[in-house]
């Protein structure tokens, strides 16, 4: 325990390095044994890390400690097509890939109090955005390097409490960090309420909280039901981008919901399945169309935003107990698309257009019983075209293209 505490503040500091995902803006999955089963976790918690997914899975994976690393590599490109602005080369093909290899780290740490009591943490990297235009984007002003770099890191204090033997609630403090960039958007200085608050001012940090709770029931021996609902997490403003975000620079992190289902079909194969909704349609920031509101002014009350689309994933995973000592995963995650055809110009700076991930892994259990987990998960090349995207920039489309690979590994024991 006083290790796992000396330990905490280094695991926050690395997770705030570098944090990326794709059911939208979110994770797809949260620590290694989900990430390899598409994601799930709201009816099946596996390991520290089950707070991420729904508070009330700690209460289900007794005394134990996680640690995991994922290198996330994104795949993100624009094209602008019959742009008449007087600008050479605009209509050109852009690599948003100047920074493109990316380590998320993971911690769980959970302790059974008595049988129907635990407290434990869950620290794990949200969501974040990033793209890195070594050469500018023209359209946006910028000769030099362009693009945003957003991370969200999310440290759970978590309480569960087993209200009979097959029914557990648990809840969470969600604490939330932030850190965002913007760079080469001076093209847009005219639109912005707050010009020198617009775009090239460094990294700027904002700090807030939410609240998750969740319940976990088992139906029968075979099958068990989850609920998770996370409210809206309010932060700081960021003040250096008062004049880009709307509200003058408010940046909340999105409330979600979802159910699962777990089912032990076999012995040794159980299956999971959850649909979650996340509702990024809270924040103006967000969801604000980033044409229509222009007029409105770029950090104003009802700025222009990234015109985000609220998204519903579904996950479906199974898990196979090959042996005592081996345990192979495998899922599927689709997630609707976040952005609208009409609304791609600002999404050049956040084109998380990905809808299909695949995901293997595996569990191999060690002499000590220790845990090594593995995960791969491939999110498949998605493109979206936009339809009347540049109106009143020359007009014109702005294209989006993007895929996804990434490779987990993570170490857990029982205490």
């Amino acid at each position: 325990m006083k290790l796992t505490l000396k330990l905490l503040p280094l695991i926050i500091i690395a997770a705030s390095a570098e944090a990326k995902a794709t059911d939208g803006y979110f994770a797809h999955g949260y620590g290694v044994k989900s990430q390899g089963m598409g994601g799930v976790g709201i009816a099946l918690p596996q390991d520290a890390l089950a707070a991420a997914a729904n508070p009330a899975g700690m209460g289900l994976i007794g005394d134990r400690v996680d640690f995991g690393v994922t290198w996330f590599r994104p795949q993100r490109e624009s094209q602008i097509t019959g742009n008449g602005a007087p600008i050479p080369n605009i209509n050109n093909t852009y690599d948003a890939n100047d920074t493109e290899n990316f380590i998320i780290p993971e911690f769980g740490y959970n302790r059974q109090i008595n049988p129907n009591l635990t407290l434990g943490v869950s620290v794990y990297g949200n969501g974040g955005m990033n793209t890195d235009y070594k050469n500018g984007i023209p359209l946006f002003g910028s000769t030099g390097s362009a693009g945003v770099d957003l991370i969200q890191v999310f440290v759970a204090p978590t309480v569960t409490w087993k209200l009979t033997p097959t029914q557990t609630i648990g809840a969470s403090l969600n604490l939330a960090y932030q850190r965002f960039e913007a760079k080469g958007l001076q093209g847009f200085a005219p639109a912005s309420s707050s010009p020198s608050d617009l775009t090239n001012n460094g990294h700027d940090n904002s700090y807030g909280a939410g609240l998750h709770l969740g319940w976990i029931g088992q139906i029968n021996d075979v099958v068990s039901l989850g609920a998770s609902y996370q409210s809206r997490t309010y932060m700081s403003k960021f003040d250096k981008y008062k004049g880009l975000f709307a509200e003058q620079g408010d940046f909340d992190i999105p409330s979600t919901y979802g159910i699962g289902i777990a089912v032990k079909a076999t012995p040794q194969l159980t299956l999971a399945a959850d649909v979650e909704r996340i509702n990024y349609s809270d924040v103006n920031s967000i969801a604000n169309a980033s044409l229509s509101n222009l007029g409105n002014g770029l950090g104003s009350d009802n700025g222009a935003g990234f015109g985000w689309r609220d998204v519903t994933a579904t996950k479906l995973g199974a898990s196979y107990a090959y042996s005592d000592a081996l345990t192979l995963r495998a899922g599927y995650n689709h997630s609707t698309q976040p952005i609208r055809q009409t609304d791609t110009l600002f999404k050049i700076l956040a084109p998380g257009v990905v809808q299909d991930h695949a995901t293997l892994g595996a569990t191999w259990v060690l002499a000590n019983k220790s845990e090594v987990s593995l995960s791969y998960i491939h999110a498949f090349e998605e493109k979206v075209n936009g339809n009347g995207s540049l109106q009143g920039f020359g007009g014109g489309e702005a294209n989006l293209k993007m895929y996804q690979d990434s490779l987990g590994i993570a170490y857990g024991w029982q205490l």
